[in-house]
């Protein structure tokens, strides 16, 4: 079941973030970079800010089987509006004990379809080029558009491919 979420969901977004980066990241990128990066993105004003001003449009994907805690928070996603008809996926997590169980998927097709309900002919997002999500992306539809190094504050960089499906 996906839902939107809201400012009263902040803590679970922090938690699931803090609980996915260090698996996510942790041979990627330095235990500095990614507090770093999640104080920068998940401090609760930060969070506040995307919700609010930044149009950043958050989903959960919350179980509804019986296997697993009525109503548990399994993941979340962001999409935004970057320039006519183009949506940007920000973000999608999945707690690890939820991943593979089309979570990811359920997020990723609610986020299209937001897309299109407001205009949007292509989404696209950014992905560390050794983030093994890059092949959930492709099996998605998505392609690789570009490469992309960013450089942030501190020294940190993030070297993503861009990815992106017509809508």
């Amino acid at each position: 079941m996906i839902r939107i979420a809201t400012l009263d969901d902040i803590p679970a977004i922090q938690q699931i973030a803090y609980n996915t980066w260090p698996s996510t990241y942790g041979a990627i990128i330095s235990e500095e970079q990614i507090n770093y990066m999640l104080d920068l993105m998940y401090s609760t004003e930060s969070l506040v800010q995307q919700m609010t001003k930044g149009h950043q449009f958050y989903l959960f994907a919350k179980s509804d089987s019986a296997a697993t805690k009525e109503n548990e928070i399994m993941g979340f996603a962001s999409v935004s509006t970057e320039l006519d008809g183009i949506f940007k996926l920000n973000k999608l997590y999945i707690v690890p004990e939820a991943q593979k169980t089309g979570a990811g998927k359920a997020l990723l097709t609610a986020v299209k379809d937001y897309a299109v309900q407001n205009g949007g002919k292509k989404l696209i997002l950014q992905v560390n080029k050794q983030n093994p999500a890059i092949e959930f992306y492709k099996r998605q539809g998505l392609s690789i558009l570009s490469e992309n190094i960013f450089e942030l504050e501190k020294g940190f960089v993030m070297d993503d491919f861009i990815m992106g499906i017509d809508l």
